[in-house]
């Protein structure tokens, strides 16, 4: 779990089911390629957010793929979701970080402050090595954050992510504990 000034950041529990629902519920519709629009009533129902809670769980457990709720502080609003994803073991101790903040709280801060918060979690609790973001070269927002939370660009990856169809050029960022000045203290 992480805290910040105005946000918890945490995994998604089943008391959550009523917040879950109402925050997908209210989306403005999609602005870009990357966002989404308000999700129907038949994909909201409490046996589809149990069933996500079931697979996040084994993915955590499985040490592959961590997701986390983004809550407001003051109200608990859930604004969005922040992830370590295909977390890399061995010798490269590496996840990819990737975030989505709802189309409705765009604008206040919460990627970039959740974004710093995960990376945290990711140095100090998942003791990872490195962290790397994946960046389509036109989401201006996304490569902001990045810059804004640290992140060296490292160059571009030609044809790196299938995208409904079409592969994807994307812009690579990344970032170690030694850049936000932790030593690497291995998990074993």
């Amino acid at each position: 779990m992480g805290i910040t000034k105005r946000l918890i950041i945490r995994p998604l529990a089943l008391s959550d089911y009523e917040n879950w629902s109402q925050a997908y519920a209210i989306l403005h519709p999609a602005r870009n390629e990357w966002d989404e629009s308000r999700w129907k009533d038949s994909e909201l129902t409490r046996e589809k957010f149990k069933k996500t809670l079931a697979e996040q769980k084994q993915l955590r457990k499985q040490d592959r793929f961590y997701c986390y709720g983004i809550f407001r502080k003051d109200d608990g609003i859930l604004v969005g979701h922040v992830d370590l994803m295909d977390v890399s073991r061995m010798m490269f101790q590496n996840a990819f970080l990737g975030y989505r903040i709802f189309n409705n709280y765009w604008g206040e801060g919460y990627a970039s402050e959740a974004c710093r918060a995960v990376l945290d979690i990711a140095f100090l609790d998942l003791k990872l090595h490195r962290v790397e973001a994946g960046i389509a070269p036109s989401n201006k927002r996304s490569i902001r954050v990045a810059k804004a939370i640290g992140l060296r660009k490292e160059g571009l990856s030609l044809r790196r992510l299938l995208v409904r169809g079409k592969w994807t050029d994307l812009v690579l960022f990344a970032g170690t504990c030694e850049d936000f000045g932790r030593s690497y203290k291995s998990a074993r």
